[in-house]
C-alpha cells in the first residue's frame, strides 16, 4: 500500500484543527449572555482568541503524544539517543509566528479598547485632576475636554473620538445628555444609585431597555470597581474623582453587579443587581418611587417610637420577650 505523502496528512491536519478550532471559538460556553449593545465588541475578541488558543493547544499537545508514541524507546534499548543538533529555520518559525499572533491580538484589542472609548479624553476621570496650561493657538471650545485642558501648537490639530458607549463616551465627549442619567457612589460595602431628575435613590440600578444610559461613578472611602459582567462594562469608582460609563441595555432581565476592586474584609459581599425594564414598567417604578420617597417620615413609618410612651413602645413585644403584666405596670409606674 502506498503511503499518503507527508504535505498531504499536514494539510488534512491542518483544516482538521482549523474546523474544530473555529468549532470551539463559537461554542464554548464560557461567557454569561450579551445584555448590552458594545458585549459583541468583547466577546468577539475573546472568541478570536479561543479559537487560537485550541489550535495552538492541539499543535502542541498533539505533537508531543505523537513523539511520545512514534519515538518511544524501543524495550531492551539502553542506547543514548541521537544528537541532535538546533535548526535555525525551524526555530525562526516557531518564534515568528507567536509574535505575529500576539502583535495581531494586541492591535485588534486596541480597536476595541478605542471603540469603547478607552482611547478618548472623555475616558479619564470627570473632576479631580486638572492640567492648567495657555492656548497658543485659538481652539473652539469643543475641542476642549471637563478635567484635561490640551495645549495645542500652531497647525496642530486635536486628535477627536466619538465612542457611542462605554468609558469615554460622556455628555461632555458628546455633546449629547443620555436619556437617562444615574449618579452611583460606592462605600463599604454597598452601592448606592441616586436619579437626580427624579429625586429617587436606591440601593439596586434600574434601567430601561435599549435606553441611552450614563453612570457617574465615585466612591466614599476607598477605590470600588462597578462590574456587570453581561454588559461586559467594568469601571472604577474612585474617591474625590468622578468617572463615567454610557451604555445601552438590550435584553430585559436582572443582571448582578459585583464590586472588582478588592475594598476590605467584606469586598465578596459588595453586591448589589441591576433591573433591566421595558419603558413603561421603567416609567411605572420610578413613579412609584418617586412618590414613595416624597413622604415624610411619620407616614412611611407606621408608628414614630419618639412619641411612644415605654409601654405602648413595648406592647408588640410582651409576649415574645417573656414580660407579664405586672412588670409592665412597675413600667408605667416608673415612667
Amino acid at each position: 500500500m502506498k503511503q499518503i505523502p507527508a504535505p498531504i496528512l499536514t494539510l488534512i491536519a491542518g483544516i482538521l484543527i482549523t474546523l474544530v478550532s473555529f468549532w470551539v471559538g463559537q461554542h464554548h460556553g464560557l461567557l454569561p449572555e450579551q445584555a448590552s449593545e458594545q458585549a459583541p465588541l468583547v466577546d468577539d475578541l475573546f472568541n478570536v482568541m479561543v479559537i487560537i488558543s485550541t489550535a495552538l493547544f492541539i499543535v502542541v499537545q498533539g505533537a508531543i503524544l505523537w513523539f511520545m508514541i512514534r519515538y518511544r524507546k524501543p524495550k531492551g534499548d539502553e542506547s543514548d539517543g541521537l544528537p541532535v543538533e538546533g535548526n535555525l529555520p525551524l526555530e525562526a518559525f516557531w518564534t515568528a509566528i507567536p509574535a505575529i499572533i500576539v502583535i495581531g491580538l494586541g492591535i485588534y484589542s486596541v480597536d476595541v479598547f478605542q471603540q469603547m472609548g478607552g482611547l478618548a479624553p472623555g475616558s479619564h476621570p470627570m473632576m479631580g485632576h486638572q492640567h492648567h496650561t495657555t492656548l497658543v493657538a485659538q481652539a473652539p471650545e469643543s475641542t476642549l475636554v471637563a478635567g484635561d485642558t490640551m495645549a495645542l501648537m500652531d497647525g496642530e490639530t486635536a486628535p477627536t473620538f466619538d465612542p457611542k458607549y462605554g468609558y469615554g463616551a460622556s455628555p461632555v465627549g458628546l455633546g449629547t445628555e443620555a436619556d437617562v442619567t444615574v449618579n452611583v457612589t460606592g462605600m463599604q460595602f454597598a452601592w448606592l444609585f441616586n436619579y437626580p431628575t427624579s429625586g429617587v435613590i436606591t440601593g439596586e440600578l434600574h434601567i430601561p431597555v435599549d435606553t441611552d444610559v450614563q453612570l457617574n461613578l465615585t466612591a466614599q472611602d476607598v477605590i470600588h470597581a462597578f462590574w456587570v459582567p453581561q454588559f461586559r462594562l467594568k469601571q472604577d469608582a474612585l474617591p474625590g474623582q468622578q468617572t463615567g460609563l454610557r451604555f445601552k441595555a438590550t435584553k430585559v432581565g436582572t443582571y448582578p453587579v459585583v464590586c472588582a476592586e478588592l475594598c476590605g474584609s467584606y469586598h465578596g459581599g459588595m453586591r448589589t443587581q441591576v433591573i433591566v425594564h421595558t419603558a413603561e414598567d421603567f416609567s411605572a417604578w420610578l413613579d412609584q418611587n418617586r412618590v414613595a420617597q416624597s413622604q415624610s417620615p411619620d407616614q412611611v413609618v407606621a408608628a414614630n417610637p419618639a412619641t411612644m410612651s415605654n409601654e405602648e413602645f413595648l406592647q408588640p413585644y410582651v409576649q415574645d420577650m417573656g414580660m407579664t403584666s405586672n412588670m409592665l405596670a412597675q413600667l408605667r409606674s416608673q415612667s
